[in-house]
């Protein structure tokens, strides 16, 4: 496999994880090795009227140089609403050229099905299909933070001149996921500069039960108002690929100002690619809870003008 063709593959893996993460059970896989999808769109999830399914095989040189190749389904679209969507489509892949996406897409036709269903025209009796997962919350996760506790070696100094910095900010945490003995668990917290995501995470480790998780994954974007970019970096803690993974869920959610942490508590059993999927899960669910996800058409606007990202050189291995 070529070089770029192996970076193409890589980057289609996170969007595909991220999706997944994203829409749940909404998502579907149809050929995983032919890397075809298909995600059922409603226009409300508790109370659909308008709903449309979108399937799409992504090809070897996507996102790099060509587009997902898509097929809408549905039985009410059809002439010149067809026409006009896909031209929509087709609109955001040519302002994103390089750039994941299925994300633009997927809330692109949604808010079309939204403008759609606030019409006076009745919708077609569409079958509602939920399910909830119920996740067992462990009380115990989260203990109180114990100055006297020692705090884990980081290679960076946050306590020169704490006047003169930034100050913490606050750090909200997340219902944990349980998955055959391990634990999953994201933690939030508003940055705006590199000095703050030290501070957070200095903060963090001074609780002994996040200082004693196997791994602390962490990702953070800030937004450079000046220079109309984005300082970002990530941090795999020792699982590997991870840190790239939740960053790429964070630029398809096009956050901003934000870091996320997730802390896994290793039960013994291996869990394969699941491990990913309730990394981004956490990640997601502490975000869409925290109202950092912006609506598709900030998210659009963002990406076609802002592709410049800047690497925080002054990345922490731990």
């Amino acid at each position: 496999m070529a070089e770029g063709d192996a970076g193409s593959d890589q980057r289609q893996n996170e969007e595909i994880e991220a999706m997944a993460a994203i829409y749940g059970e909404e998502w579907c896989v149809i050929d995983d090795c032919a890397k075809i999808f298909c995600i059922r769109i409603s226009d409300d999830i508790d109370d659909p009227k308008w709903t449309l399914c979108l399937q799409v095989m992504l090809p070897n040189e996507y996102p790099g140089t060509a587009p997902p190749i898509y097929q809408l389904n549905a039985p009410w679209l059809q002439g010149q609403e067809r026409a006009d969507l896909s031209n929509s489509l087709e609109e955001i892949y040519i302002q994103n050229i390089g750039e994941s996406i299925l994300y633009l897409w997927v809330e692109k036709i949604r808010d079309v099905l939204i403008q759609k269903s606030q019409m006076t025209e009745p919708g077609p009796d569409v079958k509602k299909k939920t399910e909830e997962e119920d996740i067992e919350c462990e009380d115990d996760l989260i203990l109180a933070c114990q100055p006297e506790n020692p705090v884990k070696a980081l290679d960076f100094d946050v306590s020169e001149n704490p006047t003169e910095i930034e100050e913490l900010p606050p750090i909200d945490h997340g219902i944990p996921i349980t998955d055959r003995r391990s634990t999953f668990q994201a933690h939030l917290a508003p940055v705006v500069c590199p000095k703050q995501v030290k501070m957070v995470l200095a903060k963090l480790y001074e609780n002994k039960k996040i200082s004693s998780a196997t791994h602390n994954i962490y990702a953070y974007r800030i937004y450079c108002e000046d220079k109309q970019t984005f300082l970002q970096d990530c941090e795999d803690d020792g699982e590997t690929a991870a840190g790239g993974r939740l960053l790429h869920l964070m630029e398809i959610l096009n956050v901003r100002n934000v870091m996320v942490v997730v802390s896994r508590w290793y039960g013994g059993i291996l869990l394969g690619p699941d491990r990913f999927k309730h990394i981004n899960n956490c990640a997601r669910n502490i975000l869409v809870e925290k109202n950092y996800t912006s609506s598709p058409e900030e998210s659009s606007k963002t990406l076609g003008r802002n592709k410049k990202v800047r690497k925080d050189k002054k990345r922490s291995e731990h």
